[in-house]
């Protein structure tokens, strides 16, 4: 059935790994800043922000997934219609390429096999295209749709106009690659940052047992650990924000 691709849930072992990503995390964190297991319950009700955020992630990158696909099936369609196909059997057979390069359970293939499915219904193209881009919440795929519809209605050189919008899309594309591969070690240094401070209290409670104990059993101790906590978080908060910037 269509969906909407905002309204993704995580599939049952998505939410298990997660789930147990979750938990591991929280535990950490208890036992880091407050060596104590009703630390642990007590904030376990951020495990449900932590699933929410996960299931965001997983969200942007299908999202990320299925723009690199219909860039694919763009060109797919535009060869088919410079071979001589009708409109509609360039989408149909540029479904059997997308089941070839990606797979039949592939998204771009399913969304291609719901516009074949509309089209048997004499549902035109321009309206199965324009639905596609109102779920995916893409914003290239909604500038081809809007760009097939009027080439569509005008009559003019369809495959030109849409091998001109392909072209367009595919540079944005290009662009937004580049920029995520340049940025890439800066996300792993991050990576590994956000674990130092956890690596330096085990070092050192390893190496110095009873070394951290006045912070672990006052009240002043707690008070600065989870100052410290919520300095942490908005430092990694502010960092994964910055390089927050892919596609």
């Amino acid at each position: 059935m269509p969906q909407d691709y905002d309204d993704y849930r995580l599939r049952p072992a998505e939410w298990i790994a997660a789930l147990a990503k979750g938990i591991g995390i929280l535990m950490l964190i208890a036992y880091v800043f407050y060596r104590s297991v009703a630390a642990f319950l007590i904030t376990l009700p951020a495990l449900m922000v932590f699933m929410v955020r996960e299931r965001r992630k997983t969200v942007k990158r299908r999202r990320h997934e299925l723009m690199l696909q219909f860039r694919e099936m763009m060109h797919a369609v535009i060869a088919a219609l410079q071979a001589g196909y009708s409109v509609e059997n360039a989408f149909v057979q540029a479904y059997e390429d997308m089941r070839l390069l990606y797979g039949a359970d592939a998204m771009i293939s399913c969304e291609l096999k719901l516009i074949a499915r509309k089209l048997k219904n004499n549902q035109n193209i321009e309206d199965a295209l324009d639905d596609l881009a109102k779920r995916t919440h893409v914003q290239d795929i909604k500038d081809f749709a809007e760009v097939f519809r009027i080439a569509k209605r005008s009559g003019g050189d369809l495959p030109g106009i849409l091998r001109n919008t392909a072209d367009l899309i595919s540079d944005r594309i290009e662009v937004s690659r580049e920029i995520n591969t340049q940025i890439a070690s800066k996300k792993m240094e991050q990576k590994i940052m956000d674990l130092v401070p956890f690596g330096i209290i085990l070092y050192i409670d390893t190496t110095s047992p009873g070394f951290f104990d006045p912070l672990y059993h006052s009240v002043f101790g707690v008070a600065v650990m989870s100052v410290m906590l919520l300095v942490y978080l908005a430092a990694y908060l502010l960092a994964e924000k910055i390089l927050d910037i892919a596609y």
